[in-house]
């Protein structure tokens, strides 16, 4: 199936997707901060550059997005466009990820990743409670890791 959009519009749609300052990302941010955790942002000295970097409780959170990390959930489906294109790309993307996951463990550093399915989406769950649940993770020290995906 060809795409239904010329080459340059699906340039223009592609090049106008932001990587930072997402929806996601911006609902964790606001939720977090109104609960009085502080955190830089997109640090570029870690593995990855994390969303958000909380150095008081050593910890970090990715607001990752269900297309460009290949999450397996009802948000992902892979294109019937280009598909070689695309198949390398994402799975490129997943490589990465693990890669940076794997570093950052490896510095001492907890890992925390919000999908973006939890957040959006027909099976997201609240907002709040994904706030939640990442404020209790960041104030634990016997969990390493979170993920927090939409109840598929």
């Amino acid at each position: 199936m060809s795409d239904i959009v010329s080459p340059e519009t699906r340039s223009r749609m592609m090049a106008g997707i932001k990587s930072k300052d997402t929806k996601p990302e911006m609902i964790l941010r606001k939720g977090l901060h109104k609960l009085g955790f502080r955190y830089r942002l997109h640090d570029r000295s870690l593995p990855g550059k994390p969303d958000m970097v909380f150095p008081r409780y050593k910890a970090v959170i990715f607001a990752n997005g269900c297309f460009w990390h290949g999450h397996s959930c009802h948000l992902f489906k892979w294109p019937s466009s280009n598909e070689e294109f695309w198949h390398n790309k994402i799975k490129r993307n997943m490589e990465v990820d693990r890669e940076n996951l794997a570093r950052l463990r490896e510095m001492g550093w907890r890992v925390g990743i919000v999908w973006e399915c939890s957040l959006k989406g027909k099976y997201c769950i609240n907002s709040e409670e994904v706030i939640e649940l990442c404020a209790q993770w960041l104030q634990t020290t016997d969990m390493t890791s979170i993920e927090i995906g939409g109840q598929c």
